[in-house]
């Protein structure tokens, strides 16, 4: 018998050996067995995906404290730590051979020094506590886009988490070939002080890009444990660049046109810029707010949610600009709330809509109005990165393709950022280079101002997935133009910006319009509507929108709207040209020289439209 079999028997019981062996892989069993030795658990659950698989780990979450039940019906409560709210960049690393170099821009250590670091970390963290063993698929079942992942953790509520956020996969392990390629996930909360990680300044999330493995230890916030979410699009963008095909940081979603039909897009917006607003709009169906693989498939590109729910930032989430999330977390079902605000057992968040009480629980323990931390800063009732985690499925705009084996087909990608003054509401690309580098490749996105009137800073935001590329930005650039050549037609490509300013600093556009840009781009990818060229795209003519603003939204629109939302904005898009140029000549040594050809020619047309 191999050592790791007789590691596995040892201190595995009967019952969960019997499930561990049925996955005939010696190298899964081999990692299993050094994990297993490395953390030191006092027992292993190896996770099946049974419904009473699912309900137990919900229910030793409960039971160990991680999470509380609340009033409503399948709805409970985590706390992060105070200190252990977020993603934490600075810690996020790849490791990496000392030959290797992928650019001053992805934060890495060398190898075996990360190693030695991260395993000196999980050594003996799992004593007295339970290490479940999960198995997941990201992608539909039985698909080209399924990838198989397993994770190794001791937190039940980081468990509870993948099983509402992702498709199970212990039997797509248990019929797998043996040489299958896996992404694997080893997490430990640590050391617990008051049921969280005490020991966050040892927080390490470290990526191994040539095992396809994730280590994470002495953290709980589910962005930095969840192993699947952004850490594992790290390694899928690492298996697409390899293999011939995309991963994305981007929604997916139906937009329903004339006819009963339903047009697919996937869009790419960064923070704050309208991303799950625009996957929610009512009347339009979800398939995925977040991430979505890309396949070219006979000729088409198709494309499908990795998951299958949603870990969503929970603040200014209310019943007037956000009803479908609001009913999921207003009625009976299974939502896991993280850092919010809790009162006699109900949630509360900042910008619900509702009062929030003046004492409470939160993150940071028993809260009153006014409290403040040792710095003397604001203690918010709900913390702003709080989060909710709900299946798709709960949601009644939920599109009934979200689990279709070979993807779905798209008419349309739409790029969108936070832009003040340049970029206007909507415009078509002329082709897909010309889309995928001047929308894509060239995507700006303006930070929040941080004082009342002072301008965004704007920060460079590539397919708004700059945080997760693992391999050169050129190279990842030239994947997504590349990917054209085995289709037989091309989606269009559209850029958006709900965010253009008057002169004044007042917003030109309405919170609901984006329901208005993404009907005109369902009509433009069927042949419906003309539109009228310009230097940088195409945009909608005038009696189209104002007929789609009294269809859509039942209100009028000015030919002044128009002329004021649709202006050139000549120098404005010269300059931002000349920006993006100097970011790629200076900082990304192998970009495609398609890139400044493209934009070469649209800074002709600029000058020549003068």
């Amino acid at each position: 018998m191999d050592n790791h079999e007789t590691v596995l028997k040892s201190r595995l019981d009967d019952a969960n050996y019997r499930r561990l062996a049925a996955i005939e892989n010696p190298e899964l069993h081999a990692f299993a067995a050094k994990y297993i030795e490395l953390c030191n658990p006092e027992s292993v659950f190896v996770m099946t995906g049974s419904q009473e698989d699912i309900d137990y780990i919900r229910e030793l979450s409960v039971r160990n404290g991680e999470e509380k039940q609340l009033e409503m019906e399948g709805h409970t409560v985590h706390f992060d730590g105070f200190n252990d709210q977020a993603r934490d960049k600075e810690k996020t690393k790849y490791l990496l051979d000392r030959d290797v170099d992928l650019g001053e821009r992805l934060n890495s250590i060398e190898k075996e020094e990360g190693l030695g670091e991260v395993r000196s970390f999980l050594e003996n963290s799992m004593q007295g506590k339970q290490m479940i063993m999960g198995f997941f698929c990201l992608g539909p079942q039985d698909s080209p886009f399924s990838i198989p992942a397993m994770q190794l953790t001791d937190s039940a509520y980081v468990a509870h988490s993948e099983n509402i956020l992702y498709r199970q996969g212990y039997e797509l392990f248990c019929s797998m070939p043996e040489n299958e390629d896996f992404f694997k996930v080893v997490h430990s909360a640590g050391e617990l002080e008051g049921g969280v990680s005490k020991n966050v300044d040892k927080r390490r999330v470290y990526i191994d890009l040539d095992d396809n493995t994730v280590y994470s230890a002495n953290t709980q916030y589910a962005g930095n444990t969840v192993g699947l979410k952004k850490l594992s699009l790290r390694l899928a963008i690492r298996k697409a660049d390899r293999e011939g095909w995309l991963a994305e940081h981007m929604l997916l979603m139906g937009v329903n046109g004339p006819g009963g039909r339903t047009s697919y897009f996937c869009g790419a917006f960064p923070s704050a810029c309208g991303k799950t607003s625009t996957a929610m709009i009512p009347g339009e169906t979800i398939v995925g707010d977040d991430i979505a693989y890309l396949r070219a498939i006979d000729g088409q590109l198709r494309a499908a949610n990795v998951e299958a729910g949603i870990f969503g930032i929970i603040r200014d989430v209310n019943p007037d600009d956000d009803p479908i999330i609001w009913k999921a977390l207003n009625e009976p079902g299974e939502v896991i709330f993280s850092n919010v605000l809790v009162k006699d057992n109900r949630p509360y968040w900042l910008g619900m809509g509702r009062e929030i009480p003046e004492e409470g629980y939160n993150h940071s323990g028993h809260w009153k109005k006014g409290a403040v931390d040792e710095k003397g800063n604001e203690v918010t009732p709900s913390h702003k990165n709080a989060r909710y985690t709900v299946a798709l499925e709960q949601l009644e705009n939920c599109d009934e393709n979200l689990h279709s084996p070979q993807g779905l087909p798209l008419s349309g990608l739409i790029y969108g950022g936070r832009d003040s003054d340049t970029s206007v509401p909507v415009e078509q690309a002329f082709d897909w280079a010309h889309g995928i580098i001047t929308k894509g490749a060239a995507l700006e996105s303006e930070t929040t101002a941080a004082t009342l009137g002072q301008e965004g800073v704007r920060t460079f935001q590539p397919m708004s997935n700059i945080d997760f590329v693992s391999l050169p930005l050129g190279k990842y650039v030239l994947n997504n133009i590349n990917i054209a050549g085995k289709l037989d037609s091309e989606p269009l490509v559209f850029g958006t910006n709900y965010f253009l300013k008057d002169e004044n600093g007042d917003y030109l556009n309405g919170m609901h319009d984006k329901h208005v840009w993404l009907k005109w781009m369902e009509l433009r990818v069927n042949g419906d509507v003309d539109a009228i060229e310009r230097p940088t795209g195409l945009i909608p003519q005038y009696e189209d929108l104002k007929e789609l603003f009294q269809e859509v939204l039942g209100k009028d629109y000015s030919q002044e709207d128009y002329q004021r939302q649709f202006a050139p904005r000549i120098e404005e898009n010269l300059a931002k040209i000349d920006r993006i140029e100097q970011i790629y000549r200076e900082s990304v040594a192998d970009t495609p020289p398609i890139l400044f050809e493209v934009l070469d020619q649209q800074r002709k047309r600029l000058e020549a439209s003068k």
